[in-house]
């Protein structure tokens, strides 16, 4: 389904300039307030100001591969080809997985090791940033965390930050307490990259100076509601605008994205939406179907290239 912003941008891509008159009158069942409301804050990524009142649709190049496989397997991707990544592991914890909004009996879950780590260090440019969305610590996880922190740190990925992940007001009794987190753990491989502006050093300059760390400040936290389970094409689907908040302090336009574990695709539609080229990896061919649908409705998508799952070695020759 698409948004609002890329219902307007389709109505107007090929028709030059457009008013907001215009574009109520296209999407007359919407609020005027709420059409307005997604071309401002679409300013600069899919639309344009020509003169007061006035708008036209930003042409984007930005394009998304998808790649039917394993994502602990890179051997595809180049060194230091990718400038984040932001992936969901389906992580491997029985006790868990299962009750609230996550159910993992029939999915093929893991916990990763140091070989894993050594690859997404290796396809990350240095001073670029890991992004692992992992549960909130509990009695049965906590040294399966501390572990993926020393994987990390052994290869060169630093600790940045974390911030927690409020889901709302959803709430599961599982465990010992009633959860409704889960953390955004944040690396960059070495010294992270100078993303924020030095509002002093570019007045004294008079021309753009930056600081190591992300665009903004990061949140204390991410207060963003889950999908809701009639609308989640996969079991773990992060929501979107945590995808586009996060992508926004921690990568540019025209960069390139990674999910080794892609489940709904929304990382690739959260990347086109903000100018991002994306590269997304799944191993189920039935989420490579609904990731196909999902994006095929973004008037950014490009094309999908698709690599097949190699077929396993026969024993008998």
């Amino acid at each position: 389904m698409k948004s609002l912003a890329n219902t307007i941008y389709s109505c107007f891509k090929d028709k030059g300039e457009f008013s907001l008159k215009d574009a109520y009158s296209e999407n007359s069942d919407k609020p005027k307030e709420t059409v307005r409301a997604r071309i401002y804050d679409n300013l600069g990524v899919k639309f344009e100001r020509v003169a007061k009142g006035l708008y036209k649709t930003i042409e984007g190049d930005e394009s998304c591969v998808v790649i039917e496989g394993d994502g602990r397997d890179l051997s595809m991707l180049g060194d230091a080809s990718i400038d984040c990544i932001l992936t969901d592991h389906p992580w491997l914890d029985k006790k868990s997985n299962k009750g609230g909004d996550r159910n993992f009996a029939t999915y093929d879950c893991f916990r990763y090791t140091l070989d894993d780590f050594k690859e997404k260090a290796r396809v990350l440019k240095d001073g670029c940033f890991l992004v692992e969305i992992l549960p909130a610590e509990n009695e049965n996880n906590y040294d399966y965390l501390y572990q993926i922190k020393k994987y990390a740190e052994q290869c060169g990925l630093l600790y940045y930050s974390k911030v927690t992940w409020k889901k709302g007001n959803f709430v599961s009794n599982t465990g010992r307490k009633s959860k409704n987190t889960q953390d955004v753990m944040i690396f960059s491989k070495g010294k992270a990259r100078c993303l924020r502006i030095d509002a002093k050093k570019t007045k004294d300059t008079g021309t753009p100076q930056y600081m190591s760390g992300t665009a903004q400040m990061l949140p204390a936290m991410f207060d963003i509601p889950p999908v809701a389970r009639k609308n989640k094409i996969h079991q773990s689907e992060l929501p979107l605008t945590l995808c586009e908040r996060i992508l926004q302090f921690v990568t540019r336009q025209g960069e390139t994205v990674l999910d080794t574990f892609a489940g709904s695709g929304v990382v690739g539609e959260a990347a086109l939406n903000l100018k991002r080229n994306c590269i997304l990896i799944e191993l189920a061919h039935r989420n490579i179907l609904k990731i196909r649908n999902r994006l095929a409705g973004n008037p950014f998508f490009r094309e999908v290239f698709w690599k097949a799952t190699p077929a396993p070695a026969n024993p008998n020759g």
